[in-house]
């Protein structure tokens, strides 16, 4: 029922996620951030409607197409307090959230196309980093990439509170595809094992 349609897009190739409902054709994207025009081929293309834009943060390369989604689409888009600059008073590092925009959080769980979305706060990366959960796949912005982790050296970013939101994602029972925001995909089962970062993560903070 549920599909993934990956959109590497921009110049740092940012991944953006179609997430859809094969039998309804709706669905939601994720971190829309650059080349709009390739995002709304595609769902356009493919007879899709998006219900909703959800961001994993607030950096430029996941954001730097959401207007032109949101006003063609009419879909909301979604963002963390933490990562709107708004709050933060930083324009560079975060996103301003545009009119019309909702704030969700931790614990929340948004049911958009038939499907299920649990947001998990995964601050380290920026302040109002989520992941979101749906089904068997966990979309870990740059909280979590492949073999390695985000890099905490921007304004915002905490080392130690990355590994701890790199032990929480490790945490979580069973297994799930890991979709991240750069770089190719894998699974949980791998990171755990392989990853230096997620098991620097179990080792400073325990099981």
């Amino acid at each position: 029922m549920m599909f993934i349609k990956t959109l590497p897009v921009g110049q740092l190739e940012t991944n953006c996620y179609v997430v859809g409902n094969d039998e309804t054709k709706a669905c939601v994207v994720i971190d829309p951030g650059d080349e709009s025009n390739w995002i709304l081929d595609y769902l356009e293309e493919n007879h899709l409607k998006c219900e909703a834009i959800f961001l994993t943060h607030g950096h430029h390369d996941h954001v730097g197409a959401v207007q032109a989604v949101m006003e063609e689409t009419g879909a909301p888009v979604y963002l963390c307090p933490r990562d709107d600059a708004r709050n933060t008073g930083d324009e560079h590092y975060s996103y301003r959230l545009p009119e019309g925009g909702r704030y969700y959080d931790d614990g929340d769980v948004l049911r958009f196309a038939g499907l299920s979305f649990e947001i998990m706060a995964v601050p380290g990366h920026t302040p109002g980093g989520v992941a979101i959960l749906c089904e068997d796949a966990l979309f870990t912005g740059d909280t979590l990439f492949r073999g390695s982790c985000g890099r905490t050296d921007l304004p915002g970013g905490d080392m130690e509170e990355e590994l701890r939101s790199l032990k929480r994602l490790c945490d979580l029972p069973g297994n799930y595809d890991v979709y991240p925001g750069h770089m190719d995909s894998s699974s949980l089962d791998r990171e755990r094992n392989f990853n230096y970062y997620c098991r620097e993560a179990k080792r400073m903070f325990g099981r």
